[in-house]
């Protein structure tokens, strides 16, 4: 039997103004995928956190349809049993749906044993994230790759651009998540559909300025440029209690605080443990009578990777 289990990382994506384009892979948390060839019949099984939730079908399991989409490309045609343990929530706006695709991918390519590319496993990882989320890859590529990544439309039917932007600085993000789901439907629903022209420009410049601060170590011009004028503004409604939670991320000394993705878990970037260790009590009292979970963690800069059985 061949079989590969792989880690694959949250991720927040937009990260504050880079709708659809940044995305961010933090540490310590993740999903956990292994993949079985040579297998009888075909199975998903799924373990841990919103297991009841996460569909079971070969045909709606996101790490499943990423995982078969992959060997169906490289022409295998035997079963296949996925085992899925989710460490990140449904519908929580930190990747959960990504990191299971594209665990679901690189695991089935390195259990395959046979060389591959990258721009392969992400496009397999695509189908799946597509069947929950749509089609993008602001949550994909931080979680294959690690770090910051910048995404660039794919030209015809290839696989986008990915830029990796180096992180001068060791930041940490205090991610919490309210006890609700928000799918991310439901929230691209909400957005504009257009902007206005100064607005865009704001918008474009808060992201590029955003990116140069990570690769700089830049503290002050992140904390002027972690400012989004648009999704933000058209989810805060979705969030309970959104305005204080962000209110005392900055309060508690955190660079800038944001939603993760789209909702409703909200981020906040931190010079060091600290500092994000109080903005994640101080952003959790601020949600009330909420109930909440906090996580705090470096950047993940490795990205999806194979670990022992």
């Amino acid at each position: 039997m061949r079989r590969a289990r792989v880690f694959a990382p949250a991720t927040i994506g937009n990260v504050g103004p880079g709708f659809d384009v940044l995305g961010l892979a933090i540490d310590g948390l993740g999903d956990t995928v292994e993949v079985r060839l040579d297998v009888k019949e075909n199975e998903v099984i799924v373990t841990g956190r919103d297991a009841l939730l996460v569909p079971k079908s070969m045909t709606k399991n996101a790490a499943a349809i990423a995982a078969r989409a992959y060997l169906a490309k490289k022409g295998y045609k035997g079963g296949v049993r996925i085992y899925v343990l989710k460490g990140l929530p449904m519908s929580g706006g930190l990747g959960g749906s990504a990191a299971s695709s594209v665990g679901g991918a690189l695991a089935a390519a390195i259990a395959l044993d046979e060389p591959y590319t990258d721009d392969d496993v992400l496009l397999a990882a695509l189908r799946g994230e597509a069947a929950v989320a749509g089609t993008h890859f602001d949550n994909l590529a931080p979680c294959l790759y690690g770090g910051l990544t910048c995404v660039l439309p794919a030209i015809g039917k290839g696989a986008p651009r990915v830029c990796r932007i180096g992180v001068h600085r060791d930041w940490w993000v205090a991610l919490v998540s309210p006890s609700h789901q928000l799918e991310t439907r439901r929230a691209r629903a909400v957005l504009p559909k257009q902007m206005k022209t100064q607005q865009w420009v704001e918008q474009m410049a808060r992201t590029t300025a955003l990116a140069y601060a990570f690769a700089a170590g830049d503290v002050s011009l992140a904390r002027h440029a972690l400012v989004d004028r648009f999704a933000e503004t058209a989810r805060a409604k979705l969030i309970p209690s959104f305005a204080k939670v962000k209110k005392a991320a900055e309060k508690a000394g955190a660079i800038g605080a944001s939603i993760s993705g789209a909702g409703p878990s909200v981020f906040a970037l931190c010079e060091d443990m600290m500092t994000a260790s109080k903005a994640a009590r101080a952003m959790q009292d601020a949600f009330g009578k909420v109930e909440s979970t906090a996580h705090v963690g470096r950047i993940d800069k490795l990205g999806a990777r194979k670990v022992q059985h």
